[in-house]
């Protein structure tokens, strides 16, 4: 294992290790942001990158949090592993795997459906932004409630 895995292993949960690095997914319906309703950025958790907000997460129904597009452009790699033929998306410097991106999201906002690992992601509060590093992006949540 390279120098760098064994940091990660370190430092990362298993799970978010499995995720991260070996392309694993969490079970549906049963992960930390699955149904958040709090106003926020989401974070790479190799990187500590913002990937994704608030303001385009929807509920899918697939049971995984669901986004209409990243803040970022992320990597798109072909996957057919498991006999489906679907897009992965990683990030673009670590190359973290997140999820998978679906032509099926909602038609007004571009079509995509980003589905995202909760345990590649860390979840940052709009309260926190300042705290955490991240008050860049507290103007994208002018308006909302807790900002």
């Amino acid at each position: 294992m390279a120098k760098d895995k064994r940091k990660l292993k370190e430092t990362l949960t298993p799970l978010q290790f499995h995720i991260t690095q070996e392309k694993g997914t969490e079970p549906p319906f049963d992960n930390a942001y699955y149904q958040n309703d709090k106003a926020g950025i989401y974070v790479d958790v190799v990187s500590k990158k913002v990937v994704f907000t608030t303001n385009e997460q929807y509920d899918a129904g697939c049971g995984w949090p669901s986004f209409t597009k990243p803040v970022q452009p992320l990597k798109e790699v072909f996957d057919t592993s498991f006999g489906m033929r679907r897009t992965e998306v990683r990030t673009p410097d670590d190359q973290a795997h997140l999820g998978h991106v679906f032509d099926d999201g909602p038609k007004a906002s571009g079509g995509l459906r980003y589905c995202i690992n909760s345990a590649a992601l860390k979840f940052i509060a709009v309260d926190d932004l300042k705290k955490e590093g991240y008050e860049a992006y507290i103007s994208l949540f002018k308006g909302e409630d807790d900002a």
